[in-house]
């Protein structure tokens, strides 16, 4: 993807680039921005390029680190509240990450149905419930570990193993900037901390580096790291730019002599977008001018700098609530791929979903914020247009089983989760894949539905087909779907 408008690559590099998976996609694309290729393209600047023309235009991923509980979320199960607190008995042994099963534990939170499809919430999720009609739900997910590392990698890159890029990455290297003055890939992680493996979810690996996120942090007086010079340093602007002149015209000479090495074009670029970053991230995340029914939308109008050091609502809706309207502005402005984290890793108190010790205690403030702030973003993006063209992702690494763990909490469960999608190309208001009675495993366990189906469907849904999006590397094609995933024709508008 180091293809520039003016073309200034050997021969080699462009025929490499043009014949080698999307890279020749990615290469019509941006010469179609430049009006380089003959055809009427579409708003997408889709002309040709693509597999197909998409639907979606820019995606925004949910991260629910620590292992969200879909039986105290999303999925209603009659038979937990039936039979709460006696043996469970699922009919097959159990081995669980860190207990033995306990009785059968039934949600803490009531449950009501909203919406025309009728689908029931949560109490702590009932703020979605004005845009449950918009949202698909897949309640037969299935992993491949209880453990939250690799578990978190597999939903960010597609692989349980570090060395991969994230969906990001490959969405950027396969389409592309729809702004140049602001990153592709933007993550906005736990103001607490990061997740399960850190940047590793959300770097480029073995893509150009200039795919890899940017994180910005919306909370914090800079929202981004080493975006400006420290005001005590002794940089200006005047030695800034003859520094920047002086290291353009090393690193034109370097690369010179180093034909098709694209290490540096990569750090080249990075470079060079910090510096028009300098210029336009401040006034993307800068939420003073934004008016006040819109930030009572988002749950930021309580007027409180400070809150209680017990995990608390109106912290996680700030929190929450604030990447979310950040991520409305730098979508809005071309950023094509935003990914929120809730959740830091492990840590007591608990400050992330992976409620072992009480369910209750964990996820009421957590799941609140998070409803809060996503059903804000559903409404702003549907007043403004755009959620026809956006895709929302929710997720998390696995769910939590059917049964307590010391009474309160719940353990890990690989078995069986939920994810939800809405926005562009996505038919609202339907439930594809079943869990069983308990909420333990798929219904249907012969036809579960995994991450590389949910990764195929949001790729098919930005034109690409999930099976052509490659990189060569040690010897292999790499694919974000690695050698499996299907589209979920069902979920389709």
């Amino acid at each position: 993807m180091a293809v520039r408008p003016h073309l200034d690559v050997s021969r080699r590099h462009f025929l490499w680039q043009a014949g080698g998976g999307l890279g020749g996609m990615a290469l019509s694309y941006m010469l179609g921005r430049q009006g380089l290729l003959g055809g009427a393209g579409t708003n997408m600047g889709f002309s040709g390029g693509l597999h197909h023309p998409p639907k979606a235009k820019r995606v925004i991923q949910l991260f629910m680190a620590g292992a969200a509980s879909h039986v105290d979320l999303f999925d209603h199960k009659p038979q937990l509240e039936k039979l709460d607190g006696q043996p469970w008995d699922p009919g097959e042994s159990v081995e669980l990450f860190q207990s033995s099963p306990g009785n059968v534990f039934a949600s803490p939170w009531s449950w009501k149905a909203h919406g025309q499809c009728g689908k029931r919430l949560s109490e702590i999720v009932s703020p979605l419930g004005q845009c449950v009609d918009d949202m698909a739900f897949v309640h037969n997910l299935v992993g491949k570990t209880g453990v939250h590392s690799q578990a978190t990698f597999l939903q960010a890159t597609g692989f349980q193993r570090p060395g991969f890029p994230g969906m990001g990455a490959w969405i950027s290297y396969g389409l592309g900037s729809l702004n140049e003055n602001l990153p592709t890939f933007v993550v906005m992680p736990d103001h607490r901390g990061y997740a399960s493996n850190g940047p590793k979810n959300w770097g480029a690996a073995f893509l150009p580096t200039h795919h890899q996120a940017t994180e910005i942090y919306p909370n914090r007086e800079k929202a981004i790291h080493d975006l400006h010079a420290p005001s005590d340093a002794f940089v200006t602007p005047e030695s800034e730019t003859d520094g920047l002149r002086l290291l353009k015209e090393a690193n034109q000479e370097h690369r010179s002599l180093r034909e098709g090495d694209q290490r540096l074009e990569a750090r080249i670029r990075s470079y060079e977008l910090a510096a028009r970053m300098q210029l336009s991230a401040p006034d993307a995340i800068d939420l003073r001018n934004e008016p006040q029914h819109i930030l009572k939308l988002y749950g930021l109008d309580h007027g409180q700098t400070s809150f209680p050091e017990q995990i608390n609502e109106l912290e996680e809706t700030d929190y929450f609530g604030r990447k979310c309207l950040v991520a409305r502005r730098l979508l809005e402005r071309g950023v094509r791929f935003v990914q929120i984290w809730s959740g830091n890793d492990n840590g007591f108190p608990r400050r992330n979903w992976d409620s072992h010790e009480d369910i209750h205690r964990d996820h009421g403030p957590l799941a609140l914020g998070m409803a809060r702030g996503t059903a804000a973003l559903v409404a702003d993006l549907k007043q403004r247009g755009m959620l026809e063209d956006t895709l929302i992702l929710w997720t998390t690494e696995f769910g939590r089983m059917p049964c307590a763990q010391g009474g309160k909490g719940r353990d890990h469960n690989p078995f069986c989760f939920t994810n939800w999608l809405c926005g562009a190309g996505i038919r609202g208001g339907v439930t594809h894949g079943l869990s069983d009675e308990w909420g333990f495993k798929p219904q249907d366990r012969d036809h579960p539905t995994t991450v590389y189906d949910i990764h195929a469907t949001i790729l098919h849904l930005l034109g690409i087909r999930h099976d052509r999006l490659t990189f060569r590397h040690n010897g292999i094609d790499r694919r974000l779907t690695d050698v499996h995933g299907h589209v979920i024709e069902p979920l389709l508008a």
